[in-house]
């Protein structure tokens, strides 16, 4: 399915000092470009009114669906610019999967894979001016809310699909340091049969209490076991986890109650292209704070869009603290987040054709 977008430029687009000022220091999630991507559905017509327009605010009734049953779910990726001057996007098509897959899950109207791109690529052309040079990046975040006005348990009709965009500055400044997460006891992520394996906004809801227990506890972030046994390492707040043993293999929890991430997808991948055993199966926080301890263990790291690798330097809990490898970045995360950025921002040879070239 392919739907043509009615492209509408801002009347009051940022200028370009104001926008180079913004551009400076952007944060995270805190500038937002002019314009947005918006698609809607309904049953019986299918998706249709595919735009671009100047970004604002939704008009949302006070009985909108998303507001009281929650049926929404979103993606991160991200642009990035070429030292020719043009435009990356990194694996936009897992992105568009993904989307699919929670939607379907969430029971919301799925949206064609094709469509997902465009609306992204659209977005982009238009706001390229806002992708900040040297290690900054556009991140771009799809979502989907149910839109019909209705009080009453079921699938809603209606939907909103739409993309907004927001320049992002290095996520580490002066290179990724390691962080310190709290292993969370009280409270869990995801359970078999449940919503874990999605990216809807309930996750991250429900994940929030934890997180805010690891700041408290002078922590950057949280780890989640799993909820039946309370012993298996499952994923932090918001990202995936990987394990790298002093044999030289990776490790990493299987997929089904966590986040199918694509950069841990793509760091098991290029693992595998260099040769690296990587094991998907199950790992207990005993195991963890037992082999940290012999140095069977030299390195643990955390993945996801934003960050892309973060490596981990202390782990702490109710039960004690321990250190892997000293606190410091090892080789092994700090190589392949080498070799992904490269690949995202064109610098190397992109060898599963991941890159998709934005005209």
């Amino acid at each position: 399915m392919t739907l043509k977008f009615d492209i509408q430029p801002s009347p009051n687009a940022t200028s370009d000092k104001d926008r180079a000022a913004k551009l400076v220091d952007p944060g995270f999630g805190r500038v937002f470009t002019d314009h947005m991507a918006i698609v809607r559905y309904s049953q019986g017509k299918g998706w249709h009114s595919a735009r671009v327009e100047a970004r604002a605010n939704f008009p949302l009734d006070p009985a909108g669906a998303v507001l009281h049953y929650a049926q929404e779910i979103f993606e991160g990726l991200k642009a990035y610019k070429r030292d020719d001057g043009g435009v990356n996007l990194f694996r936009p098509d897992a992105n568009a999967r993904r989307f699919r897959d929670s939607a379907e899950r969430m029971a919301m109207a799925p949206l064609p894979d094709e469509v997902f791109i465009e609306a992204v690529e659209q977005l982009v052309r238009i706001d390229r001016a806002w992708i900040p040079g040297g290690e900054g990046s556009l991140y771009l975040r799809p979502f989907m809310i149910a839109s019909e006005i209705f009080l009453g348990v079921k699938p809603s009709a209606e939907y909103i699909f739409s993309v907004i965009a927001s320049p992002v500055g290095s996520y580490f400044k002066g290179g990724p340091a390691p962080v310190s997460i709290w292993v969370s006891e009280n409270y869990t992520r995801a359970a078999i049969g449940g919503t874990g394996g999605v990216k809807c906004g309930g996750n991250y809801a429900a994940s929030l209490r934890a997180q805010a227990e690891a700041i408290e506890r002078g922590c950057d972030q949280v780890v989640f076991l799993d909820a039946v046994e309370r012993r298996y390492i499952e994923e932090l707040g918001g990202m995936n986890i990987f394990f790298a043993f002093e044999d030289g293999s990776l490790s990493t929890p299987p997929l089904g109650t966590i986040l199918p991430g694509i950069t841990r997808d793509s760091i098991i991948a290029l693992a595998k292209d260099a040769g690296t055993r990587v094991r998907e199966e199950p790992y207990t926080i005993q195991q963890w704070r037992t082999d940290a301890a012999s140095g069977k263990l030299k390195e643990a790291f955390a993945c996801g869009t934003a960050a892309v690798i973060s490596p981990i330097g202390k782990v702490c809990s109710a039960s004690g603290d321990f250190q892997i490898s000293g606190g410091v970045a090892g080789p092994v995360a700090m190589g392949l987040r080498k070799q992904l950025v490269d690949i995202q921002y064109g610098r190397t040879n992109d060898p599963h054709n991941w890159i998709r070239n934005v005209a």
